[in-house]
């Protein structure tokens, strides 16, 4: 069993920052990508930033040199510092994890709970 677990959500004014960070625990064997994705009311989840175990990143161009996605191995912790908000930027977060367990051969994707972020203009 694992649980990713999200913090750093909130309600910031146009122009701050947040750090988001998501934390796997439970039974890891390996991490391969983890990432982040955003759903605002009424539309469609959309992958934000993606970090490969490597190090390669990916961004959504939206969020391009706004947003850094980072992460601690040896925490099995993902970041999202996210600068100079937007209201649009306004959704839930979520936390994404493709995750090989002890006892599963595969890895299967895991999700956050989701950390609400609420940017006013």
């Amino acid at each position: 069993q694992v649980q990713l677990v999200e913090s750093g959500g909130g309600l910031v004014q146009a122009g701050g920052s947040l750090r988001l960070s998501c934390a796997a625990s439970g039974s890891i064997f390996s991490i391969n990508s983890m990432g982040w994705y955003r759903q605002a009311p009424g539309k469609q989840r959309e992958l934000v930033a993606t970090i490969t175990s490597d190090g390669n990143t990916n961004y959504a161009d939206s969020v391009k040199g706004r947003f850094t996605i980072s992460r601690d191995n040896a925490k099995n912790t993902v970041y999202l510092q996210t600068n100079s908000l937007k209201p649009e930027d306004t959704a839930v977060y979520y936390c994404n994890a493709a995750i090989r367990t002890t006892n599963i051969l595969s890895t299967y994707p895991y999700w956050g709970q989701g950390t609400q972020v609420t940017v006013s203009s």
